[in-house]
């Protein structure tokens, strides 16, 4: 069904928690428990972003901890938690995740600008964008939540709620069994399917999921991403895919359509661009702009990074423009719903309204956001104006809406919140070139414009997860927006100090006569400090000096950055960071451990190059043109330019969940014949089957081991290091001639699994 005539949940859809139905949900322990969770995984999501650029889905192992955490309460004599208060927990908790990607996505460029990480503005951004992006969904969960349930899955936050469902306490499943009196129950019953979801069927895909990432990732038991590069006629060509249990799921969980176009988009990216660009290029001597290197030189990751990053940023910009407007009617109605709460009868309509209605009123959110905006051009460490103002809220408000849209067709994994933020800054750099606005400061407004609207829009799609998963449960929309602007706040404060810690860590104290010899400071230059620098800091015997501390922002003389100079003017150390730094070796001989934050390069280098009028405008413009050829094909480009812009190695994996979705589905066609369901029905039915069930388990068990990895590598790291050495040595599975197909194997059976226990339903039919 289209989004223009969408169904009416209301009266389609039953939660597992009847909405009469009163019970404990917004309690203190909920919120400081998913509180707490929420900053422990927003500190390891934090980490992986900095390392690789990545996270994962923060709600499903907070439910799973949730549970467990509970459940071990009451077994030593408390009271064990609703499912609608473990619901409140993962909502407060999922927050530290999508905060700690947009931080770790864009205040590191900051550095590389040449400017100081300062604490200030790294915590403004992280609560202006967190608490922005929250507001700007409430009006919208009528419009994409519930008007669009059956066309939005919301992945993770369906699977989310299959987690909360099989772990129930007896409280909630006795409260859960009004749900038999409707036709969905009877449905379900004629299908030969009673009681509620398996838990032995989702918990068996967690432990499935949680021991096959741990011994790909944690042990190196075999490669985690297998790939193929071609040589000619399809020269620089490749295909690969991260074999991860995570992605896997989400692909069987959104299903064969959306999961086919983003294979679509890699495919142009890996088999057609990549090729054609190498193809063209690599008879040049010369490096073709932006590149660095000559083509001929270049590895299919190279190209992409060079080239390829700038056409899906334009893709996934139109794309998202594109899909904004045909959305706007539905959304538009959304909005007119949220804002009757300005009228006279707006008390009597929420006293009247059914408990699963009621969202915080819109006279809460616009107060909030003008409160939020105020605060904007207040802080002075954001170098902010009006015109950044009105840019924050027209780009908030545009990604926040792309992004829960982009989450529910194909989940929180898969959402290119990176390519948004480039989107933003593309058009913010563009209207301050056309303002002339074009010095060092607004390098800082153009980023911190980017920051805000990144976490905004992050925020925004693990909103509308969470909310899905209220809407499926039958939760309480008001008590869950709460919850979640109670856990924003929380990580934000925490995750700022959190961000310096991890920078800090790995700073070098180098020498100024290895990286600019006899530099001074220039005499109109602003110093800030004094900073000491002794044994603490560069690890070597050595009397404290307090020095002045100067950011340098151009490459005169030396490379932009933090340096630190003495009485008469002359510069003593370059302060290399633990983010994006070169220096590895400290004085003493001692190693540093340094974080590449590879989406801040990008940032960084958008901002200076279309503020330095060196941005390659062809190929952004490029991507905006595949945007528009798809539209005029009747294909939504919005999946298909999320394909373009990641790696072909993320939607490989989505793929193969999709195709196994589509053989078991083929299987339970005859259940419309057999039980005379529409097509409606055969797909609720098959969005519970115990497919979904085990595809929500692998997801929830592949994502906690991907951040417990994730957080114990800096503790660990000399043991991951033996385990890599031994493993290239001496398992062919991870490296070796052969280890590419072998490493398949695993994934295989993994796959198989997946098919065997989806099919089981369809048989059973």
């Amino acid at each position: 069904m289209s989004a223009e005539t969408p169904h009416d949940s209301t009266t389609t859809v039953n939660p597992y928690i009847p909405p009469e139905t009163v019970m404990r949900e917004f309690t203190p322990r909920a919120l400081i428990v998913g509180a707490l969770l929420g900053v422990v995984f927003g500190a390891s999501s934090l980490y992986l972003v900095l390392k690789v650029g990545l996270t994962v889905s923060a709600s499903i192992p907070v439910a799973v901890i949730s549970l467990a955490l509970f459940r071990l309460w009451s077994k030593a004599g408390g009271r064990d938690a609703t499912i609608l208060e473990n619901n409140i927990v993962q909502t407060a908790g999922s927050a530290g995740e999508s905060i700690a990607f947009g931080l770790g996505v864009t205040m590191p460029a900051i550095m590389i600008l040449g400017f100081d990480l300062e604490i200030t503005r790294v915590m403004l951004v992280a609560l202006l964008g967190g608490l922005l992006g929250i507001l700007m969904m409430i009006p919208l969960r009528r419009a994409l939540i519930v008007q669009q349930h059956h066309e939005l899955k919301y992945p993770e936050g369906t699977a989310c709620a299959e987690v909360l469902k099989a772990g129930a306490n007896a409280e909630s499943r006795a409260a859960a069994s009004e749900f038999a009196r409707n036709e969905a129950a009877a449905i379900a019953l004629r299908s030969g399917r009673e009681g509620g979801p398996s838990a032995v069927t989702i918990f068996s895909g967690f432990g499935l999921g949680l021991f096959y990432k741990t011994a790909m990732s944690a042990f190196k038991c075999w490669k985690d991403t297998p790939e193929k590069i071609f040589g000619a006629p399809l020269k620089s060509g490749s295909i690969a895919a991260e074999i991860s249990p995570e992605l896997l799921g989400v692909g069987y969980i959104i299903g064969p359509r959306i999961s086919c176009i983003m294979m679509a988009g890699g495919v142009l990216s890996y088999l057609l661009l990549i090729p054609l660009i190498k193809f063209f290029g690599e008879s040049m001597v010369a490096p073709v702009a932006p590149g660095l290197v000559p083509i001929w030189d270049m590895a299919p990751d190279d190209i992409r990074g060079a080239y390829i990053l700038y056409i899906g940023a334009g893709a996934v910009a139109a794309g998202g423009i594109i899909s904004l407007v045909r959305s706007f009617p539905v959304i538009l109605r959304g909005v007119r719903a949220g804002l009757a709460d300005f009228g006279a009868a707006a008390m009597t309509a929420r006293a009247t309204a059914l408990r699963t209605e009621r969202d915080l009123s819109m006279k809460f959110v616009s107060l909030g956001c003008l409160v939020l905006i105020l605060g904007i051009l207040a802080a002075h460490s954001l170098h902010m104006n009006l015109l950044g103002a009105v840019l924050i809220v027209v780009f908030g408000f545009l990604f926040v809406t792309v992004s829960s849209r982009l989450t529910g067709e194909i989940g929180s994994s898969s959402n290119p919140i990176s390519g948004m933020t480039v989107a933003t800054l593309l058009l913010t750099c563009l209207i301050f070139l056309v303002v002339g606005w074009t010095g060092g400061t607004y390098y800082v407004t153009a980023l911190s414009i980017g920051g805000i609207v990144c976490i905004a829009a992050s925020n925004g799609g693990t909103t509308s997860q969470d909310l899905k998963t209220g809407f499926l449960l039958g939760a309480t929309p008001r008590y869950q927006q709460i919850a979640i602007l109670i856990g924003a706040t929380a990580s934000a404060l925490a995750l700022g100090p959190i961000l310096l810690k991890l920078n800090s860590a790995g700073t070098v104290y180098v020498p100024t006569s290895q990286v600019a010899p006899g530099l001074h400071a220039p005499t109109d230059a602003k110093f800030s400090g004094p900073e000491t620098v002794g044994k603490s800091r560069i690890r070597k015997e050595q009397t404290p000096v307090a020095y002045r501390v100067w950011q340098k922002q151009d490459n005169t003389g030396g490379r932009p950055g933090k340096y630190l100079v003495d009485e008469t003017g002359a510069v003593v150390w370059f302060v290399d960071p633990g983010i994006n730094g070169t220096f590895t070796t400290r004085e003493d001989g001692t190693e540093a451990r340094k974080f590449q934050a590879p989406k801040a390069v990008l940032m960084s280098y958008i901002i200076k190059g279309i503020l330095d009028a060196k941005l390659p405008w062809a190929l952004v413009l490029f991507g905006i043109m595949i945007s528009i050829v798809l539209e005029l094909c009747g294909v939504a480009s919005l999946a298909f330019a999320v394909g373009v812009y990641l790696p072909i190695s993320s939607s490989a994996p989505v793929f193969v969940g999709g195709v196994v979705r589509w053989l078991v589905d083929r299987g339970m066609r005859h259940s419309l014949r057999e039980h005379k369901l529409t097509e409606a029905q055969l797909g609720a039915e098959n969005d519970k089957s115990p497919g979904v069930l085990l595809a929500s388990g692998y997801i929830a068990g592949g994502a906690i081991a991907g951040i417990v990895i994730a957080f114990m590598a800096g503790a660990m790291g000399n043991v991951d290091s033996g385990i890599t050495r031994w493993a290239g040595a001496h398992n062919p599975f991870f490296a070796g001639p052969n280890s590419n197909w072998l490493a398949l194997l695993p994934f295989i059976a993994l796959t198989v699994c997946l098919y065997l226990v989806g099919r089981a339903k369809a048989k059973t039919s």
